[in-house]
């Protein structure tokens, strides 16, 4: 199976991703990393010079392809969901989708000095999460196989419920 980790900028994806791989003992992905790394470039300089549109389509491509079932964590842009195409490749056959879930006033705090973060740049960032979660959470919990309250949670114990989860799930077979 792949376990991919969707939710709002700054709900822990990457890094959460990154230390379940290592429990699992099994590849880790992060679809903005692969993407910046085709480009060569940030991710924010790719939006400046060819707009989100441009971005979207090249999301679309590396999520189908990072999205095929098979023993790999995978961490998504937290815009991924926005596509009826990514949806559909998280939700194949196979894959198990987790939904860090994070208010966006606890995001706001995370992220306050971050400015990588292209959508969250110029003026009241606390705003933008808002209205980011206002409209993809329901796409979040579309997709999701579990929704895990990632607020104010440590990665261990995130890792750690994940896989608690996983296990009541009957899922630890695919292990």
């Amino acid at each position: 199976m792949t376990v991919i980790l969707v939710g709002l900028p700054g709900s822990g994806k990457s890094t959460a991703g990154r230390q379940l791989a290592r429990h699992l003992d099994w590849p880790f992905a992060d679809s903005d990393h692969e993407l910046e790394r085709e480009f060569g470039t940030t991710i924010r300089d790719f939006f400046a010079d060819h707009g989100e549109d441009a971005f979207r389509d090249r999301e679309e491509q590396a999520i189908d392809h990072l999205a095929q079932p098979g023993r790999r964590v995978l961490a998504t842009g937290g815009g991924a969901v926005l596509r009826p195409a990514n949806r559909a490749a998280m939700k194949r056959e196979g894959n198990v989708v987790v939904y860090l879930r994070a208010s966006p006033e606890e995001l706001a705090r995370r992220l306050r000095h971050d400015t990588q973060r292209p959508l969250l740049q110029g003026g009241d960032a606390l705003r933008k999460l808002r209205d980011l979660y206002r409209v993809r959470d329901p796409l979040y919990r579309e997709v999701a196989t579990f929704v895990l309250d990632a607020g104010r949670t440590s990665v261990p114990s995130l890792v750690h419920r994940l896989c608690m989860q996983m296990d009541m799930a009957g899922l630890s077979q695919a292990l």
